[in-house]
C-alpha cells in the first residue's frame, strides 16, 4: 500500500466504535489502509476489532509499550511509503488524507506532514496538542501556531498557507517510511510525550522539512489516555523535555556555525537553565498544594540523569526551522494575544 493509516490503542475502546468508521471510510478510493495496533488493552478492545470490524488488520502486543514503542513495534511490521500516526480519538472529514499525500509527493525534502488539529468540542478554536504547527523557544518549552501555554486561538485562517515548523502533533502525523527507518522511528526513551518533537527536530538536522498543510484538518478531543491532571503524565513531560533537549541542541548550535565542543558546553548550559526553571515550577506546585505534582518533577529530573545519553551527537549542517530565540512562557503569561 502507498500509505499506512495506524491507530495506536491503549484502552479506547468507545473512541474506537465512535471514530474508526469514519477514518475508514475517508481512505476509500485511496491507496491506503487502516491498521490498529493494540498495546495490550484491558478494555475489551481487541475483542471488539475482532468482532466489530474483523477487515482491520490488528495487531495484538503481549503489553504497553507506550506510544514510542508501540509505535515503533507497529511500523516495522507495515510496509508503506507513508506511515500516518493518528490518535483514536479523532475525527476526520472525508477529505483529510488526500492533501498530505499530494504534499508528500510533490516536496520530495518534506520527511513529515501533518494537518491543522481543530478542537473536537469547539470546532472553531485550534486543538491544544498540535493547533496549526509546533515550535520551541529557548528553553525547550513548546508551543504552536494558535496555541501558547493554555490559550487557545480562534481559526480564522490565519495559517491557511502551508508552512515549515519544527514539529507537527502526534496525534495526527504523516511521515515518509525511509526517513522513519533511518531516524529509527521514535526514542524507546520518552515512552510517550514529546516524540513526536524530537522525531521531528531530529529529521530537521538531517535536512528534511516538517510542513503544516492546512488544507487538511482534523478534530481532536485529546487526553484520551491521560488526564491533563495526572502526575504520571506531568513526570513523562518534564523529563521527555530534558531529553528532547539532549538530543537535539548540540547539533543545533552547531548549524549556527558552533565547533562540536562548544555547541556541546551550550547545550549542557541550556539544559542547566531549564532544570532551574523546572525546580521553580516545583516550588509552585508545593505552595499551592499540589505535592504530587512536585514529587513529579523531582522525579522526572532524576530519571533524566539516569537515561541520558552519554554517546556524542555530531554537528549538523542544517538549521532547523521553528526555532523561537525568546522564552514564551513569560509571554504566554502576561500578552493578551
Amino acid at each position: 500500500m502507498k500509505t499506512a493509516v495506524v491507530i495506536l490503542n491503549y484502552n479506547t475502546m468507545d473512541y474506537l466504535r465512535q471514530f474508526l468508521p469514519g477514518l475508514i471510510a475517508s481512505c476509500e478510493g485511496l491507496d491506503a489502509q487502516v491498521i490498529v495496533a493494540d498495546n495490550a488493552s484491558s478494555d475489551g478492545s481487541v475483542e471488539f476489532m475482532r468482532n466489530s470490524f474483523p477487515d482491520v488488520q490488528l495487531l495484538v502486543f503481549d503489553k504497553n509499550y507506550g506510544f514510542t514503542g508501540g509505535y515503533n513495534k507497529a511500523l516495522e511490521q507495515i510496509d508503506a511509503e507513508y506511515f500516518v500516526l493518528i490518535n483514536s480519538d479523532i475525527e476526520v472529514p472525508s477529505g483529510w488524507l488526500r492533501p498530505l499525500v499530494e504534499w508528500m509527493d510533490s516536496h520530495q525534502d518534506c520527511g513529515a506532514c501533518g494537518p491543522k488539529l481543530l478542537a473536537y468540542n469547539r470546532r472553531e478554536v485550534f486543538e491544544y496538542a498540535g493547533a496549526a504547527g509546533g515550535l520551541i523557544d529557548r528553553y525547550g518549552y513548546p508551543f504552536c501556531r494558535g496555541r501558547i501555554m493554555q490559550k487557545v486561538e480562534k481559526d480564522c485562517g490565519q495559517y491557511d498557507s502551508p508552512a515549515d515548523v519544527l514539529w507537527v502533533s502526534g496525534a495526527c502525523l504523516m511521515v515518509r517510511s525511509s526517513v522513519w527507518k533511518l531516524l529509527g522511528g521514535l526514542d524507546d526513551r520518552f515512552f510517550a510525550h514529546m516524540e513526536e518533537i524530537d522525531l521531528c527536530w531530529r529529521m530537521q538536522l538531517l535536512g528534511w522539512k516538517v510542513t503544516v498543510v492546512p488544507e487538511s484538518f482534523v478534530y481532536h478531543i485529546g487526553g484520551g489516555t491521560l488526564s491533563n491532571n495526572s502526575p504520571f503524565k506531568l513526570r513523562l513531560n518534564f523529563r521527555n523535555n530534558l531529553l528532547l533537549l539532549e538530543n537535539n541542541l548540540p547539533a543545533t548550535f552547531a548549524s549556527f556555525g558552533l565547533s562540536h565542543a562548544k555547541a556541546r558546553r551550550k547545550a549542557r548550559w541550556r539544559i542547566f537553565c531549564r532544570m532551574c526553571l523546572d525546580g521553580a515550577s516545583a516550588m509552585v506546585y508545593i505552595f499551592t498544594g499540589h505535592i504530587d505534582f512536585y514529587k513529579a518533577v523531582v522525579q522526572a529530573h532524576k530519571e533524566y540523569r539516569q537515561l541520558r545519553s552519554a554517546g556524542p551527537i555530531p554537528p549538523s549542517p542544517h538549521r532547523p526551522d521553528g526555532l523561537y530565540n525568546g522564552w514564551i512562557v513569560p509571554r504566554g503569561l502576561f500578552s493578551r494575544k
